[in-house]
């Protein structure tokens, strides 16, 4: 037998999924013992299995390479206090085990020693034969040299560097990694936990220590009553987790959990993206206000001043593990006057540092919560965005076994970000991305539609996420029903 390992760390040191573990242990590849897997097991179900070919071993190797230089001490590694603590953890770990196993090998000589005088006194074959296999069997296990355990070595050596933290009451699972506070890492593993400022000051994001340990590693304003420290709250914006924990946090379930916002933003950066009728807005929120959000969410931008009062609703791009960066697509208008925002925007009238009021989120066009079925994006022009919100979220929580990108372009830079959707599809087994052209927005729904019946055999069997024109998404829609897709896995939003 081997080391018990959480499908969260499994996952992480074979580099595959969370989906594609759980898609075995259902088929009744990998065998499972109360959520968790043996490293043996594991090393079974993946005989391919390259140490040096593993995420977790480049990790590793870096950090040596760069003799824990400045960049692995501040993106890899955890602050000298914390490595200590969990260092300190792990000798305390080795030291038991030591302990025991002196125990063991104490007792077998008792044992032997006290067989041989029983049998010295009245001579037994039983006692004999007792006594060999003793003998025998404590000279082979001393002098035996197995293979080592690698995916349990790489585990005890990572976990140095990160920690394993489960979320109550949902079960979702993610790592603390170099620097990150908890909200940091829970964010970006594509947590919805609750918070506010992300800073230390409203009291929004404290939860309960169930087990483990934990560190503040960020200066907080907010003080929590002492009734409250008692029963092991913190503020997951200024704690990091020293060791393994488990924590109780409220996380939101879907849109309706998320409070309406209005934040004053900052212009970071107005680009072209493909040619000059579709441009990349990247504004920044403030600190210690930032937009909560779920992915596939829009929200509405704002202008005002120097005779500008103008505002748009667009669907962030970006996924939510970044709330302080948000990034839009804006599609130059077929005519002016229908959308005075962007009208402004390919105008010239916004610069870096400029004002913009974030106001929102607004939408439920996001995924399913529970659902483990692959996964179809379906796209049209700038109906991308909140693809590209969803899939860098799906990738985070490692939420379907496949996922699928069908782009549709009716203009001539429709594509505009082409080369990041074939590098997803070159770099990630289960991401295929389909470009397609058509003449107008209603005829390319009917088109992809069908292409997707050609394509998928199983097309009850997915989920499938529309995002494009009014024309688009309805035709669409209309043809993957009469395929015989269920309306429940259609989701869908309009641009």
């Amino acid at each position: 037998m081997g080391q018990r390992l959480t499908l969260s760390r499994a996952a992480h040191l074979v580099g595959v999924s969370r989906g594609a573990l759980q898609k075995r242990i259902r088929e009744g590849e990998l065998p499972s013992h109360d959520g968790m897997v043996d490293s043996a097991d594991l090393l079974s179900a993946y005989p391919d299995f390259d140490l040096e070919d593993s995420g977790a071993f480049e990790r590793v190797a870096r950090i040596k390479e760069e003799s824990f230089g400045r960049r692995a001490r501040e993106y890899m590694l955890p602050s000298s206090e914390v490595l200590a603590q969990r260092l300190f953890a792990q000798s305390q770990e080795l030291g038991d085990l030591r302990r025991h196993l002196q125990g063991y090998h104490g007792l077998v000589l008792s044992l032997m020693e006290r067989i041989e005088k029983l049998s010295a006194k009245s001579p037994s074959i039983e006692l004999t034969e007792v006594g060999k296999m003793l003998e025998s069997g404590l000279a082979a296990v001393l002098g035996s040299i197995e293979p080592a355990d690698t995916i349990g070595l790489m585990d005890d050596m990572l976990r140095i560097m990160s920690a394993h933290v489960t979320v109550r009451p949902s079960g979702r699972e993610f790592l603390v990694q170099g620097h990150d506070t908890l909200l940091q890492a829970g964010l970006g593993a594509g947590l919805g936990l609750n918070y506010g400022c992300g800073n230390g000051n409203c009291g929004l994001c404290k939860a309960r220590v169930v087990t483990g340990e934990v560190r503040r590693v960020q200066h907080c304003d907010y003080v929590l009553s002492e009734a409250e420290r008692l029963q092991g709250y913190v503020l997951l914006c200024a704690h990091t987790a020293v060791s393994d924990v488990v924590l109780e946090a409220l996380e939101a379930a879907g849109p309706a959990d998320i409070p309406e916002q209005r934040i004053v933003a900052k212009v970071r950066k107005l680009a072209t993206m493909g040619s000059a009728d579709t441009l990349l807005l990247h504004v920044q929120t403030p600190r210690g206000n930032r937009l909560r959000f779920l992915a596939g969410q829009s929200v509405t931008l704002g202008l005002a001043g120097d005779g500008l009062d103008c505002s748009a609703t667009y669907a962030v791009a970006s996924c939510p593990c970044d709330d302080r960066n948000l990034y839009f697509h804006v599609a130059r208008p077929e005519s002016p006057g229908v959308d005075a925002f962007a009208d402004s925007l390919f105008a010239g009238a916004l610069k870096t540092g400029d004002a913009v009021t974030v106001w929102g989120p607004w939408g439920e066009f996001t995924l399913s919560r529970g659902s483990s079925r692959p996964i179809v994006f379906v796209a049209c022009d700038t109906g991308f965005a909140p693809a590209n919100s969803l899939i860098e979220h799906a990738l985070a929580v490692a939420a379907a076994e496949s996922l699928s990108l069908y782009w549709t372009a009716t203009r001539a830079d429709g594509h505009y970000l082409a080369n990041q959707c074939r590098a997803w599809s070159e770099a990630l087994d289960d991401f295929n991305y389909v470009a397609l052209d058509a003449q107008d927005a209603a005829t390319g729904g009917r088109e992809v539609a069908q292409t997707l019946r050609r394509d998928l055999a199983d097309l009850a069997g997915h989920d499938v996420y529309l995002s494009g024109p009014q024309a688009f998404v309805a035709a669409a829609a209309a043809e993957l029903t009469a395929a015989g897709l269920a309306a429940p896995r259609i989701y869908s939003t309009v641009l």
